[in-house]
């Protein structure tokens, strides 16, 4: 075994730069998929947190079926039970209250439908990033409890700034009769969402229960855990806790399904990626096994004459085949783990680009993981001795007369 070992680190260095340009190749190969899985993680978590943090929450509480037709008479039951039980929960670490009407809103310019949420400025800060997009005025300073604050895109529709007056028309739950009160645009935002930026508008959680006519009641409750994890578990036992009294508990995965098959569609393109690159890391290495079989031809018929049996000139192809893995994944890992470890530090700026109906509102960063460098670089090896089988078998079939009179011509 060791000789075997010897002579196919020896034999894949007769020829360097045969051996060097196919190494290279195959360790650039394993380099970029290392990197594109850690650019994938990374890219998974950004849009978790922007969508979790910009404004969805992690997790939310609403009535049974007010996700299905946000009808404005589906307020949450038994809420200050719900509320006190949520201040005790360990693993809540902020929530904020909510509600929720489609709502007309005009100026003397124009007018434009829009969503109307109510919350309590207090609370919500700690929750979303409303306020860090607030680009002209302020986040609801004062007590005014006509101020509202609405997107950047909405403001040129009806051509309002800071200080103007608009006014905003519900209907109301029970009765469905119109609703209309003047707000003063507070404060101006932008998150680069068109959803946001131009179908939201803010106002202070009283002020909205008082114009839909819901008293204290409220549609949604959103949550942030003490970590994110948690909300994308569905077997949470949160959930059956206080989805109970006609209430329903969910996670962000929940509210949006769509992104959970898209991020699952990003680790099948993964697997893809892999099988492409191992095919044409087979098709290098069995290029490279033959280019150096042909040019031994004679040295492989002289072994054979000598006494070496099949399943030795074999094993010496199938060993040179392991040699050259082992360069090739000590190329990749160390610039696959060069170049990602760079990105992880510098970040990639993919903000303000929308995906999934996500804005991403910080730097991409990848993210490096033991089983990148563990699960790849063995496949690697593993690939690499089952597709040297084949020219090991050409080589254990040779006939030495004929083995060494091709090697003479």
């Amino acid at each position: 075994m060791h000789m075997f070992v010897k002579l196919a680190w020896r034999n894949i260095f007769r020829n360097k730069r045969r051996t060097i340009i196919a190494g290279t190749a195959i360790g650039i190969g394993l380099a970029s998929l290392i990197f594109t899985d850690a650019l994938m993680i990374g890219m998974e978590i950004n849009i978790i947190e922007s969508a979790t943090s910009t404004f969805l929450g992690e997790g939310q509480i609403h009535r049974d079926g007010f996700r299905q037709t946000y009808g404005i008479e589906k307020t949450i039951n038994n809420l200050d039970e719900l509320v006190s039980d949520l201040k005790e929960e360990e693993i809540v670490t902020d929530f904020s209250l909510r509600t929720f009407s489609p709502a007309m809103i005009s100026s003397p310019a124009n007018v434009s439908s829009v969503e109307l949420v109510g919350f309590d400025p207090s609370r919500e800060k700690d929750l979303s990033k409303i306020d860090e997009a607030i680009t002209e005025g302020s986040y609801f300073s004062g007590d005014g409890e006509r101020d509202i604050v609405i997107g950047r895109k909405l403001a040129e529709i009806l051509e309002v700034e800071i200080g103007d007056r608009v006014v905003v028309t519900v209907s109301q739950a029970e009765t469905g009769e119109l609703s209309q009160e003047m707000f003063r645009i507070s404060g101006i935002f932008f998150f680069n969402s068109r959803e946001m930026d131009r179908g939201m508008a803010f106002v202070r959680l009283n002020k909205s229960q008082q114009m839909l006519g819901i008293g204290d009641g409220i549609h949604e409750i959103a949550l942030k855990f003490i970590d994110i994890s948690l909300s994308r578990n569905k077997q949470l036992p949160f959930w059956d806790r206080y989805s109970v009294n006609g209430n329903e508990a969910v996670g962000w995965n929940v509210v949006l399904p769509q992104m959970e098959s898209v991020f699952a569609l990003s680790r099948f393109s993964i697997y893809i990626m892999g099988l492409i690159l191992f095919g044409i890391v087979a098709l290098v290495i069995i290029n490279t096994l033959f280019m150096s079989l042909r040019e031994r031809m004679f040295e492989f018929g002289v072994l054979r004459a000598v006494g070496t049996r099949p399943f030795g000139m074999a094993r010496l192809i199938i060993f040179e085949a392991g040699a050259l893995a082992v360069i090739s994944i000590g190329l990749g890992v160390i610039l696959g783990f060069a170049v990602t470890y760079i990105f992880t530090l510098t970040g990639i700026d993919y903000r303000g680009i929308e995906y999934l109906g996500v804005t991403f509102q910080e730097l991409l960063y990848p993210v490096l993981g033991i089983n990148q460098f563990i699960i790849y670089p063995l496949s690697l090896f593993i690939l690499t001795c089952l597709v040297s089988v084949y020219p090991a078998l050409i080589a254990a079939r040779m006939s030495p007369v004929k083995a060494m009179r091709q090697g003479l011509l």
